[in-house]
């Protein structure tokens, strides 16, 4: 990067931070540092809402998933404006009454203590992990400019979160999410727009997108239904309904960003607002990641792209062996350049038989193309078998730094990590939470001074904190990212949401049955998605439907008394 590029780069990063920090004032009360005061507007909610949600991974895997596999990954969202509606229906108002820090606290008054406490440690692994690959993401962009290892980078950015989180509590991270969301909104539309006009002077916008459908990449919905397929219009619908109603519904860390709303109204306006931007939003940062897959047909991509890689196996005893495939690489991508452009020609003639044979032809060649980059990694392998051989999360970015100017290089780069640290402070602002009020308040230190409580609160952040980066430290080995963290919280989220709808809506099953079932529930969710019986997005269904079902069995064998929905126990 340029000096204007980081110029760029440490202004935005820091201006934010401070920003937030100033707007948040001090925090006197753990109300004030984990909820805000409760006193923010509808928009601040959907904007820190959708910041939460849209990591650094977003924008950084995102267009890496569409370049090479299409812009199916977007059906993964088809379920959230259902999820939204149901949200503000039930949850949100039960969630307001009862004035509870986090959601875990409604079930101890619907159910029981042990109830709470399973699902707030449920929540606290499954977020906990999750949180650490979301560090991971904006650690690749430092190393792939800086040329070091992820580890330090990793470092630097875990702990430059925890400072401003730590310092700042909820309020600092909704105020930061604010300005993040809208710098992130304006960069991502100049890079749609950059990325067109870097295209070849007779590639049209429309015909580079028909060329990328004939390769497979415009594969917008698969009306197919196939539990084995992970990205579906009906794995979309179901399976993602499900996962988004128990993010949005049970995670602590978007429960805790709606519930600092002024009012019902306020969060629900917040919720609507992220349902219907999502998708949109979702859409067009895939078609970015089309858009560069073609771009890379008339411009030699890099046989691999994550560049710290590459200098490992260009300094060891396969580099000679290594270049030379390099060569051929080259010497392929010319070949396939040649069959595009002959493909764009044929677009352009709306001649079918035309169209077909140079489909057929560029196949051929991105085929070859693939199997000399196919035997490099290999060699990588060979070369170090701990080495990270999948360079998804590095392909945007390379776009980025090679052909973007200057200065929108810059500001990029720290758009990925906005979200990034947007992210990741209101998960460890989540983490606290229930860290404190679910398990140090309510059983080990009940009782105790507000000031108490808030020093635990900062304790607990910086305590995460460490926790997520020793599991960044290990996500290089998990592949893509964005598929991660989705796969985690798959296993996870389903059990929850079951629990949360009997609570609910089942006013007759009690606390013990609930309990069971969950446990049950998750050693199956575990044993299915371990064998990978079944695509991830259909965990989080089956594991909803298993804790009802157990739990109905359960207390229809053992009936006793339960508390209605909202009344203490």
């Amino acid at each position: 990067m340029s000096l204007t590029d980081w110029i760029v780069l440490g202004l935005t990063i820091f201006s934010i931070v401070l920003y937030g920090i100033w707007k948040s004032g001090s925090n006197k009360n753990i109300d004030q540092f984990l909820m805000g005061s409760r006193s923010l507007p509808w928009y601040h909610v959907g904007l820190s809402v959708m910041a939460t949600q849209a990591s650094a991974i977003t924008f950084l895997s995102a267009p890496g998933q569409a370049y090479t596999d299409g812009m199916r990954f977007v059906q993964f969202y088809f379920g959230l404006p259902l999820a939204m509606i149901v949200l503000c229906i039930t949850f949100v108002p039960i969630f307001h009454r009862l004035k509870v820090y986090t959601a875990y606290e409604f079930l101890e008054q619907r159910f029981d203590l042990k109830t709470r406490a399973l699902t707030s440690f449920l929540f606290l692994v499954q977020r906990g992990l999750s949180t650490g690959v979301t560090i991971y993401a904006p650690s690749i962009i430092l190393s792939t400019i800086l040329n070091i290892n992820t580890i330090y980078t990793t470092l630097f950015i875990g702990g430059l979160v925890i400072v401003y989180t730590v310092y700042g509590g909820s309020k600092a991270v909704s105020y930061t999410q604010l300005l993040q969301m809208s710098i992130i909104f304006m960069g991502m539309f100049l890079a749609g727009i950059l990325v067109v006009y870097l295209l070849p002077g007779n590639v049209s916008f429309m015909s580079s997108l028909k060329m990328a459908g004939k390769m497979g990449r415009m594969n917008v919905i698969d009306w197919k239904f196939d539990p084995n397929n992970r990205y579906t219009l009906w794995s979309g619908l179901i399976g993602g309904f499900f996962l988004q109603l128990s993010y949005f519904g049970t995670d602590q860390s978007q429960v805790g960003r709606y519930l600092t709303g002024s009012s019902v109204g306020q969060s629900r306006l917040g919720l609507i607002m992220n349902g219907l931007i999502k998708i949109p939003m979702q859409f067009l940062i895939l078609l970015i990641g089309v858009l560069v897959f073609a771009f890379y047909q008339f411009n030699r991509p890099p046989m691999f792209f994550n560049q710290y890689e590459v200098k490992q196996i260009k300094s060891s005893n396969y580099a000679t062996q290594y270049n030379y495939l390099d060569q051929q690489y080259a010497q392929a991508f010319e070949q396939k350049k040649i069959k595009a452009s002959e493909l764009v020609k044929a677009i352009d003639s709306k001649n079918e038989d035309r169209i077909n044979h140079a489909q057929d032809q560029l196949k051929v060649a991105d085929i070859q193309a693939r199997i000399i980059r196919q035997n490099a990694i290999e060699l990588m392998k060979k070369n170090n078998p701990k080495a990270d051989d999948n360079d998804t999360n590095y392909i945007f970015l390379t776009f980025v730094t090679q052909y973007l100017p200057k200065g929108l290089i810059g500001l990029l780069i720290a758009i990925i990590f906005l979200a990034s640290m947007g992210s990741t402070a209101s998960a460890l602002n989540s983490l606290a939470s229930t860290s404190v009020v679910d398990i140090y308040k309510r059983i080990i230190n009940p009782g105790a001074t507000d000031q108490n409580y808030l020093n635990a609160s900062r304790l607990a952040t910086v305590f995460w904190g460490l926790v997520c980066i020793g599991m960044a430290l290990y996500a290089s080995r998990i592949g893509n990212l964005l598929e991660a963290v989705n796969q985690l919280g798959s296993y996870i989220y389903g059990t929850i949401l079951g629990v949360f709808i009997v609570a609910f809506y089942l006013k007759k099953i009690n606390g013990t049955a609930v309990f069971i079932a969950a446990i049950i529930t998750e050693a199956i969710i575990c044993l299915l998605g371990y064998f990978n019986v079944i695509a991830y997005l259909w965990l989080n269904a089956i594991g909803a439907i298993l804790v009802i079902l157990i739990a109905m069995l359960i207390s229809a064998a053992t009936p006793s008394k339960s508390h209605p929905v909202g009344e203490a126990s």
